[in-house]
């Protein structure tokens, strides 16, 4: 069941706009990117427990990965509600670049915890 189909009043689509699929799939992959993101900073904490590096270094990059997974978290639930407007705002190029830098980092740690 969608989003839009769960929620009590779906907004009818703007003129112009394709009321077709492509406003589910662009929901489904924020939703798997955003699980993506969940699943390596589960991974990289667990990681970090079992570090011999330094407690400030443990805190430190646990602080850090929480903050990107929660950047990104945010952002993701920002715009999947977006798109069950009737015409969703564009992502403005600063959030984009936040976004992507979110996804390498986590990328980063998740290829440091693969190879570690």
């Amino acid at each position: 069941m969608g989003d839009a189909q769960r929620g009590a009043r779906a907004r009818p689509p703007a003129p112009g706009r394709d009321p077709g699929l492509q406003p589910e799939r662009t929901r489904l992959a924020w939703r798997r990117t955003t699980l993506s993101c969940t699943v390596v900073a589960l991974l990289a904490g667990r990681r970090l427990l079992r570090s011999t590096a330094p407690f400030a270094v443990d805190v430190a990059l646990a602080a850090l990965v929480a903050l990107l997974w929660l950047t990104f978290v945010a952002v993701s639930h920002r715009r999947v509600r977006a798109l069950a407007t009737g015409c969703p705002p564009g992502l403005p190029a600063g959030i984009a670049l936040l976004l992507a830098g979110c996804t390498v980092t986590l990328a980063v740690f998740g290829a440091a915890i693969v190879v570690s």
